[in-house]
């Protein structure tokens, strides 16, 4: 089940729309990407549970994840317990990642912020041998800590650590993002309008995405904030 990056998200979509075309790009190059939610987003004032389940099978296959989990906590009311941080703490020891993506630290939707310490802090226990997880089938787990977890940024403007060029990829993107179709933008819909339902919402991801690829002479990318500095072993690595 090992995989190279494993992304987290709050809600179905929270990967899609904010690293997407990372992820797109590393599987570009046969890297391998699975993505748990955390919820099913069922608190969510447009669609149901039952649609954002459908709507996530739907946007997998566009991006071609490996797999895809939820791990059912309750949208809006989980917080970091030790359930949920041994739950997540089991998913990062079955897929093993080099790489885990989390949600913002902060953002205007309170889970995101405590969906990204949640993360943050079972990565961290995960690595501990006395904390015992087991497999569905009752299989122990062993102890394994990723190498390095990066936020992504959400609605709030957070200065990015780094910013990946998704210039090529940004189109399949958004070819994700509204599989998530209840969610977005829909001129038929009869359902209450949100922050993120207005046509003009599209329009503030795509600039968001110049803005983090302006400054690297790119059309567009995403950016990523770290929990330690980066270390390169030359200054040619750096773009």
């Amino acid at each position: 089940m090992k995989t190279d990056i494993l992304a987290f998200a709050a809600h179905p979509d929270d990967v899609e729309l904010a690293a997407a075309g990372t992820l797109l790009k590393e599987i570009s190059k046969g890297r391998t990407v699975a993505i748990v939610d955390l919820t099913r987003g069922e608190l969510g004032s447009r669609g149901t549970a039952e649609t954002r389940r459908e709507e996530s099978e739907n946007s997998t296959a566009i991006l071609g994840i490996s797999a895809r989990e939820n791990l059912g906590m309750a949208d809006g009311f989980f917080e970091i317990t030790r359930e949920n941080l041994l739950s997540i703490v089991s998913m990062i020891r079955k897929y093993r990642p080099e790489i885990v993506l989390a949600n913002a630290d902060s953002d205007r939707h309170p889970d995101h912020g405590r969906a990204g310490a949640l993360v943050s802090r079972a990565c961290f226990l995960s690595g501990l041998r006395r904390i015992e997880t087991a497999l569905d089938d009752g299989t122990a787990q062993e102890a394994y800590r990723p190498k390095a977890v990066y936020h992504y940024i959400q609605d709030y403007y957070i200065e990015p650590d780094f910013v990946v060029d998704v210039s090529d990829f940004v189109e399949k993107k958004f070819e994700a993002i509204r599989a998530f179709k209840t969610q977005f933008y829909d001129p038929d819909s009869k359902e209450p309008q949100t922050p993120i339902s207005g046509k003009e919402f599209f329009d503030f991801l795509r600039s968001r995405g110049q803005e983090f690829g302006r400054p690297i002479g790119s059309v567009y990318a995403e950016g990523f904030t770290t929990e330690r500095f980066p270390a390169v072993d030359s200054l040619f690595d750096i773009g």
